[in-house]
Formats: structure tokens, sequence, C-alpha cells
């Protein structure tokens, strides 16, 4: 699962195939509604801190909230629909069984009986929440997403979602396609953007995310490639440290002067939708910029973009800049900041998360062929204003 699901944000509603390049179209809540949901859910909440037990294939997670970009596929012949999460953040994908209890709400379920292209599996499926489980097991069928059909996609029918809590029973999105490598999935199965790319579904073995700066330009999920229409110069691309998350070393965070995380690990995570970064050290940032500590991690601040200053994180060699504009979350006179303190445990696991805050400003290619990301500076400059 992600590493900390912040925001129910966006939903893709439209699909266009090339031959080249599938498109995800994706739309964006306003801020406000962006707030009120993350503050309504964190005054809730007890804890911000994951840990992953990769050797038990058990995955903890705390302070798990509803997720910012989810789309449509289908699964099973005929197609039954699911809105899934895309979060590069978790490798597993998941959906609501026929067979679960009261816990999956509302929520699409799927029908295996109904799919004539099915296959059992059997094995069991578990994640551990915060707030409780998630169980159920894993299914082999057919995958259509963007227009793109994949065969024999191992994944995973949840029968048990009280884990998920009121986040999950009560919110849009039906499950989640996860995004990273095969090594972070719970029972080590292929992901489905790997079988994508070994059935010559894609020319490229990359995907990418735009994530757009207003409603009317929401944003695309493109697999197998990228659009020069999202972005401005070139990509600069950073070689992955390791290859179960999409997590790479920074060079450090400059803030007016004043240095921090120097040679960090951190990853980039689409299901994560602000910048988090270690307790002790958000909470300094936050005081030398004047941000008053809300709950779990998150701090309140002006929003007087003036009185801010930018924060520059080096990464690669090249300094990547969010001004006040770009990480502040404007709720009336008052803004949320857009970083979190978030303690991140285990051998190898990364002090940083580079969310949505990052991937707005930065169009974000997650190049699977040569292990690497690479960044551009996204261009929003005209289509919020059309």
């Amino acid at each position: 699962m992600s590493t900390l699901l912040i925001l129910v944000a966006v939903v893709a509603v439209l699909y266009s195939v090339s031959a080249d390049i599938v498109r995800m179209k994706m739309q964006k809540t306003d801020d406000n509604t962006f707030v009120k949901n993350l503050l309504s859910h964190v005054l809730k909440t007890k804890g911000s801190s994951y840990t992953v037990k990769g050797d038990t294939g058990s995955i903890v997670i705390n302070d798990y909230q509803n997720a910012q970009y989810y789309g449509a596929i289908n699964l099973g012949t005929p197609g039954q629909e699911f809105q899934m999460i895309m979060d590069t953040g978790s490798s597993d994908v998941w959906v609501a069984s026929s067979q679960c209890d009261d816990s999956c709400g509302r929520h699409a379920e799927y029908d295996s009986t109904a799919s004539s292209t099915y296959a059992a599996n059997g094995t069991a499926f578990n994640i551990m929440y915060g707030s409780g489980p998630v169980s159920g097991f894993q299914s082999i069928d057919n995958m259509n997403w963007g227009g793109l059909k994949v065969k024999s996609q191992e994944f995973a029918e949840v029968t048990d979602a009280s884990g998920l809590g009121a986040a999950y029973k009560a919110g849009k999105f039906d499950g989640i396609l996860g995004l990273a490598f095969p090594g972070l999935s719970v029972n080590k199965v292929a992901t489905a953007f790997q079988n994508t790319v070994e059935q010559g579904l894609v020319q490229n073995a990359e995907f990418s995310f735009y994530l757009g700066d207003c409603e009317r330009d929401a944003g695309e999920l493109l697999l197998g490639g990228t659009d020069s229409k999202y972005y401005k110069g070139e990509f600069n691309y950073v070689p992955l440290t390791y290859q179960t998350y999409w997590q790479i070393q920074i060079d450090g965070l400059n803030v007016d002067g004043t240095a921090y995380g120097t040679n960090d690990q951190a990853i980039v995570d689409s299901g994560t939708s602000l910048l988090t970064g270690p307790s002790d050290v958000v909470a300094s940032l936050a005081k030398q910029i004047g941000a008053k500590k809300f709950v779990a991690g998150e701090y309140l601040v002006t929003c007087d973009e003036s009185k801010l200053p930018n924060l520059d994180f080096q990464i690669g060699g090249v300094t990547y800049t969010l001004e006040p504009k770009d990480y502040l979350i404007p709720d009336g006179k008052i803004c949320l900041f857009g970083m979190m303190g978030l303690d991140i445990k285990g051998p190898k696991m990364p002090k940083w998360i580079l969310g949505d805050i990052f991937m707005r400003k930065y169009y974000t290619v997650f190049d699977v062929a040569n292990s690497r990301v690479g960044f551009a500076e996204a261009d929003h400059s005209t289509r919020c204003l059309q």
C-alpha cells in the first residue's frame, strides 16, 4: 500500500489510446475541500509513522487516508469496472470482492462467477493498517486499463477492509493499483505495469504523471512515455538507489540558507499528497518559517507568500525550487503547510517523500527500463486560463 494516502482529490474519467502512449485523464478538487477533508481526518487519527516488514510479507501503515488520484480499470470478461488509486508507493492490485463483508461499503465488488476468464489462485492476501487488518485472497483475470488489455493479471480480492475504516467505506475509490516494483508486493507478484510491458502493450517501459494545477486542468497518467506539451526544457534524470519504491538520494534541502536532509534517501510517491520528512527536521523547518503545529505532523501557516521562503531541493546536482505558491494549500486566511512530519522506520527506508506537491511542480517520468526517475518543470501556463 502507499506510504501515506492523504486526499480524495482526483478522478480519472476519460481515456485516449495512441500507438505509442496511453493517456488517462484526471480531475482535481478545489483546495478548500482538500483542507477540510484532510483536517477532518487527522483530528480522528493518532500516529503518523509506518513500517514495511518485507521479510514477513506484511505491511504496517498508520495515518491512512483516502488517496489523491484514481481512475477506472476493468477486470474480467465481460469487464467489471473499478475506480483505482494510481499509486507509485505500492505494487499490488486489489479490489473489493463479492465475498467482502459490510466493511467494503457500497464499493464495486469483483464477482469471479461473472467472468469467463477468471482463474483461481487462492493465496492469502494480508495487510495490517493502523486501525485494523485488510485481508482477502489472490485471483487471476484479464485487466483493461486505458484501453490496454493485460492478460492474466494477478490481483487481490479483499474480503475484510475494516483496516481502512470510514476513509475507504465512504470513499470514492474501489481499490489500489500499485506502480512500484514487484519486491514491494505482499506476495511478490508481477505488477500491472510489468505485465503491460512484458506483453508488448507499450513501446517504452516508462510512465509519467502530469498533475494539473486547477480543476479544469487536472492532469494525466501516461503509460509508455511522456508528452512535451506538459513540460518546459529537458528532463533531468536521477538513478534509483533501490528498486522497491521509486527511491532516490537527495543532496539536501535548502531553506533560506539553512540546510536539511543532506544526502538522505527519498521516494517519489503519487499516493502521497504532501511532502514529508523526519518529524524533528520538519519541526525545525516549520519553526524557521513561522508555521504552527496542528495535529498528526501537520502545520498551519500564514498565506502571505511574501513572508515565506522558497524550498530548494537539490537532487542529482540540480535545484528544484518550490515557491510558497507551490507548497501552500489555502483555506481562507490560513494555509496548510505542504510538508508534514513522518518518521519512516526500517533498514534502507527513505526519510523523505516527494509527493504530489513536488510532482505537480515537476512533471515526473518513471523509467523502468533504465531504473531512474526524471523531472522537468511542468507547464501549467495556458491550460488553466482556457
